[in-house]
């Protein structure tokens, strides 16, 4: 095991900020995804793991910190010197004597930012620079917290590419926290669901998909039609402009497949949706309507 959590608990003054009774268990090669709102508990469980912040109880790896790397949603950099300087300097090597620091330059096609301050760059660059130093560190466990967070859609589409494409085929162990769950359904194989500072869930992204929301789910718009087309299969919890629906078994599956064909609705099919997985754990957690009923 790379790293256990024990009845960890983090408070800022009367405020308990995290509170993890049940062990949790991060192996080696894991790609974790840690989701949930403002305030849940996400950056408060990175800071504890790297010795950030005061925490009770046990957190046990044999990992020393410079086995562990992090990109943190603030990252302080000198804002007077040149990229390449800081890079060089930070990093105690030459990019010039240095083929894997010239290789992730190139992958994430940051060559020509090399020259300008820290100041100057936008922040897609910005990110990509600090991804490049996190990268370096070649560490045994790596935290990405909010990569994309602040980022235009086009931008944080583009840097998702690249990072996906980057660890396709390498067996780095990843914590990821971030809030867009379409970016957690490309990087984690796990996922940690906190709220309020609690764990709602934790396992492989598939398991939890089959016990909160059956083997698949169709999405499509919420709208009288698709209402009153749908009714008699069951609703999941969803956000309010959409449907969600499970289907019981492949037959009843067909037969809604059929009512939307054949009334031209436009949908989705999913096996893997963490956000309606996330709504529908919360629900069931909170002791409320586990899953929606029939309609």
């Amino acid at each position: 095991m790379l790293l256990t959590i024990k009845q960890l608990q983090v408070k800022y003054g009367n405020h308990t900020a995290l509170q993890i009774n049940s062990p949790l268990g991060f192996e080696k090669g894991e790609r974790i995804g840690v989701i949930g709102s403002n305030g849940a508990g996400k950056t408060t469980l990175v800071k504890a793991i790297l010795g950030l912040t005061k925490y009770e109880g046990r957190i046990i790896t044999d990992l020393k910190p410079e086995q562990m790397a992090a990109h943190m949603q603030n990252n302080a950099y000198v804002t007077t010197m040149s990229v390449k300087r800081i890079m060089e300097t930070v990093l105690d090597t030459k990019i010039k004597e240095n083929k894997e620091l010239q290789e992730l330059i190139a992958f994430f096609e940051f060559e020509k930012c090399l020259s300008k301050r820290y100041s100057a760059l936008s922040g897609g660059q910005k990110q990509k620079f600090t991804i490049i130093m996190v990268m370096m560190q070649k560490a045994e466990l790596t935290f990405y917290d909010e990569v994309t967070s602040g980022l235009d859609f086009e931008t944080r589409q583009k840097l998702m590419e690249k990072m996906v494409e980057w660890y396709r085929d390498k067996e780095d162990s990843l914590i990821i926290v971030s809030h867009y769950y379409e970016e957690l359904e490309q990087l984690a194989d796990k996922i940690l669901l906190l709220d309020q500072g609690k764990v709602i869930a934790y396992g492989k992204t598939q398991e939890l998909f089959r016990t909160y929301c059956g083997d698949a789910i169709f999405i499509l718009d919420n709208n009288p039609v698709n209402e009153s087309l749908t009714k008699g299969f069951r609703a999941l919890k969803s956000p309010n402009h959409l449907i969600a629906l499970a289907c019981r078994d492949k037959e009843e599956e067909r037969r809604l497949l059929s009512i939307l064909v054949d009334n031209d609705v436009n949908f989705k099919r999913s096996s893997s949706d963490i956000e309606i997985m996330s709504i529908n754990a919360r629900e069931q957690f909170y002791g409320k309507a586990q899953g929606g009923k029939d309609r």
